[in-house]
């Protein structure tokens, strides 16, 4: 599928450039999460000058624009992961042991956010939800 990385940028108020839209690229072609040593491996043979920090800032970018999810994995380092359903509120299961991320359309926490702000008398502005565990193929489910 071709994705259009150039609009998505342009949307994000992101210069257009090549490192940028080849981090896109690389996350959009691993079907699960990827850690920023991970994406800098895969785009240092493409090209001459890219650092660590480059990555680094450019997935935070991203992230930040909703263009990709943020993984906080168990481990306690984050991850970033490409999400096709990126637009929409929605939250994540992600398989630790295959790095598989599948979508959960649904979000529950909105049923619970009438009883936090009666419970706290504060206002919720947003909230991050992920589910780990195993993927049915990891756990040996049929």
């Amino acid at each position: 599928m071709k994705r259009n990385f150039s609009a998505i940028l342009k949307e994000l108020g992101l210069k257009k450039t090549p490192k940028r839209r080849a981090v896109l690229e690389v996350l959009a072609d691993e079907p699960g999460f990827l850690s920023p040593e991970e994406v800098w491996h895969a785009l240092k043979d493409r090209f001459e000058t890219i650092g660590l920090p480059t990555v680094y800032r450019n997935l935070e970018e991203l992230a930040n624009g909703g263009v990709i999810s943020t993984i906080i994995h168990p481990n306690r380092q984050l991850y970033y992961y490409y999400c096709t359903r990126n637009a929409g509120h929605h939250h994540h299961f992600i398989c630790t042991a295959c790095r598989k991320v599948e979508d959960i359309p649904d979000c529950a926490v909105t049923v619970m956010e009438g009883d936090i702000i009666t419970l706290t008398g504060g206002k919720i502005i947003s909230h991050i939800v992920q589910f780990n565990g195993l993927c049915s193929t990891c756990c040996g489910a049929p």
